[in-house]
């Protein structure tokens, strides 16, 4: 009897194990070779191109981050503990990870290693990969004392441009106006999750406006995902994909 529940219990953590790091994958041709995005959970992005990690936004609840590649590049969109985690930042460091931050991050966390600061309308580039921080931030959604859960000028959202895809990593935002001025975006990851983000109604006008060839709604928590596929029926110019 000992043994079978020894062995049920074996059965139980491998399962709870695989969930654990289980990541769906997808790919996308460009004109610098293969894009390869791992769906880490809630924010938690990896991208895998020309022999390159890119990690985005790592969080240790949704991953065991010591059984993930080791980090060419880590973005971080903001200072919330749900995107800047040392935890998970520290089992995928080596000793030439890079960092692209937005300023605020500075104020809760010392980086080990080389560190680029960039602000809302600032690009930089690591190797190929460019990388502009654009804003992200609250309009509606308030905190008790009427303070936005993300100011105006705090976060980054982050376009990256690999080889002829530009892929638009919203960060923690709502449907801003300065979305329509984003020009071409082939990918966008959008966060659907109140009162901290966006409503699936606030999502679907977030997706008007950037207009992606491929929608990844993501940091969606218990939103219901079908509703963002409702919303946009009208719209088959956007590929929804849930993840």
């Amino acid at each position: 009897m000992k043994n079978t529940i020894f062995m049920i219990s074996l059965i139980f953590l491998s399962v709870f194990h695989m969930n654990v790091n289980a990541q769906k994958i997808d790919f996308f041709e460009t004109s610098a070779g293969k894009l390869e995005i791992h769906h880490v959970g809630h924010s938690s992005l990896m991208f895998s191109f020309d022999g390159q990690i890119v990690h985005i936004d790592p969080y240790s609840r949704v991953s065991d981050y010591s059984q993930l590649p080791k980090a060419d590049l880590i973005l971080i969109t903001h200072q919330h503990r749900d995107h800047l985690d040392t935890a998970a930042i520290n089992k995928i460091h080596q000793e030439n990870t890079q960092y692209i931050v937005a300023p605020i991050c500075l104020e809760t966390v010392s980086f080990e290693g080389e560190v680029t600061v960039i602000g809302n309308g600032e690009s930089t580039y690591f190797g190929s990969l460019k990388i502009e921080a654009v804003p992200a931030y609250n309009i509606v959604n308030k905190r008790d004392n009427g303070i936005p859960y993300h100011p105006k000028g705090e976060g980054n959202g982050y376009i990256l441009t690999v080889g002829d895809k530009r892929i638009y990593v919203a960060g923690d935002t709502e449907n801003i106006p300065e979305m329509s001025d984003f020009g071409k975006i082939d990918i966008a990851f959008l966060p659907m999750n109140l009162p901290f983000t966006m409503s699936p109604e606030m999502t679907a006008e977030a997706a008007k406006a950037v207009q992606p060839a491929v929608l990844f709604p993501y940091h969606y928590g218990k939103t219901d995902t079908n509703e963002i596929i409702q919303l946009l029926k009208n719209s088959p110019e956007i590929e929804i994909r849930i993840r």
